[in-house]
Order: C-alpha cells, then structure tokens, then sequence
C-alpha cells in the first residue's frame, strides 16, 4: 500500500471505527467498505471533514456478485478440439445466489461503488456499500450529498434494480418504456425476454415470448493448422505457397553470399 494510501487509511479507521473495513488498495486507489446504517454519515463526513473533503463524486455503478469468480468456459480445460469442450453448467444465471460456489470477501450479491475525488489534497477513494439481500434491495440515495449522483443512481436502478431511497426522480433512464426486467442483472438472459416485430395485418409492433434457445457464448477459434485444411485446392495452395517461400530463401541466402 502507497504512503498516501495508508495515511487515509489510518485517517478513515479512526474516524468512523467499525461502521467501516478498510480494504485493498489499487492503483494507489483505496476501497472503503460502508455499512448501509452508516452511507449517508460517512459520505457527508468525507465531502464535508477538513481531513478528508472529496468533493465530487466522480462516478456511481451497481455490481451483481452473482457467479463472481466463475465462468462459463474455461480456456485450461478446452480440449484442441475447441473452447465449446470448456463449457461449465455453473456459469452465469445457471444458478441462484443461495446456491452459488463460495466466493471470499463477498458478503451480499448487489453492492454500489462509488469513486470520490479531493481536489484539495489530489486523492481517490472508492466506497462500496452493499444492499440487502432480504427484504427491499435498497441504500440511501447520495443526492443531497453529491447532486453528480442523480443520474448514476438511475442508471444503477434501471439497470440492476438498485433502489435508492431519497432519490427526488427515480425512475429508468436507458431502458424503454413499459421494459421488464434489469438486464445487467446476472441471472437475465443475454437473448431477452420478449421480442419484437411489425405485424403487416395488425398495422402494428408486436412483443412476443422469444423464441432464440439461450446458449453460452464460446470465442470462435482459426488456427494455423493444415489438419483444417479439408479441401485438396488449399492444400495444394498452401504447399505452393511454402515452395515459394522456400525458394525466396534460398535465393536471399545465395544473394548474400555472392555480395
């Protein structure tokens, strides 16, 4: 951990105890982890306290903790036959939160993040909060705090179903009218749940069930390899191609010798 880092480190722990844990620190940026009691007091006192004044809230997300550390293939399994060998059942949405594989240090599966900055004294901070898993999946809004907050907190609404208690307009902000659902959820389908389509008879858009059968998605792999090359004409034109090649070797072999 930088010197800066730890400074504010040891600045934080003594101000506000165990309503925090101070975690790692990356890029010289310090994690903060707030308890959802303690979001607005901590925040305000990190605007407002000579010894912290972050001044503006720089940027706000929701994260899904859903399968974190998991995947839904694995390149180190995948035989040469391709990475579609590699395909787990445990990836992404294929199972529910109280199910999932042991993950460390994380505690609920929705959390916030939030990056601070102090023009005063030229630091970061990141903040992370968690939202309950039982009952409301909601932490108090930052807008009175941080009005840079407003739209951030929409986002993470629209998009994961974070709600954000205070907020004077919460409402979706990337999605369309009448959507269902908050796709960057884990568990949401990556094909939707509905799509749409011009009805000619009707004279009108139609929402129907999709019909695309889910699948996880592999990388296509090309290799260099001739046991790929079934048909006899790029057979025959990749050893015409080394032939020549060869021959410009030799000939660039022989040039050198003779200068």
């Amino acid at each position: 951990m930088s010197e800066p880092a730890k400074a504010i480190s040891e600045s934080i722990t003594d101000r506000f105890g165990d309503r925090v844990a101070v975690g790692k620190s990356l890029r010289g940026i310090l994690t903060v982890e707030v308890e959802a009691s303690a979001w607005l007091e901590v925040c305000r006192a990190l605007r407002d306290e000579e010894g912290f004044h972050f001044e503006q809230l720089t940027d706000l997300c929701g994260v899904d903790y859903l399968s974190y550390g998991q995947s839904e293939w694995e390149t180190s399994d995948a035989s040469t036959e391709g990475f579609g060998r590699g395909v787990e059942g445990m990836g992404p949405g294929r199972f529910n939160w109280a199910d999932r594989p042991e993950a460390k240090d994380i505690k609920q599966r929705f959390g916030v993040v939030v990056h601070l900055l102090s023009f005063k004294h030229n630091r970061r901070l990141r903040l992370r909060c968690y939202a309950p898993d039982e009952g409301p999946l909601a932490v108090p809004s930052l807008v009175e705090i941080w009005s840079s907050a407003n739209w951030y907190e929409r986002e993470a609404f629209d998009l994961f179903g974070i709600i954000f208690e205070g907020h004077p307009d919460l409402r979706r902000i990337m999605t369309d009218y009448g959507f269902t659902g908050h796709p960057f959820r884990k568990d949401f389908p990556l094909i939707g749940n509905v799509e749409v389509h011009y009805d000619s008879e009707k004279k009108r858009l139609v929402y129907e069930p999709v019909e695309i059968e889910p699948r996880v998605g592999v990388p296509r792999v090309l290799r260099n390899d001739s046991r790929y090359n079934t048909d006899e004409f790029d057979q025959a034109a990749d050893a015409a191609a080394e032939e020549i090649a060869a021959k410009e070797t030799a000939n660039a072999e022989q040039e050198n010798r003779d200068g």
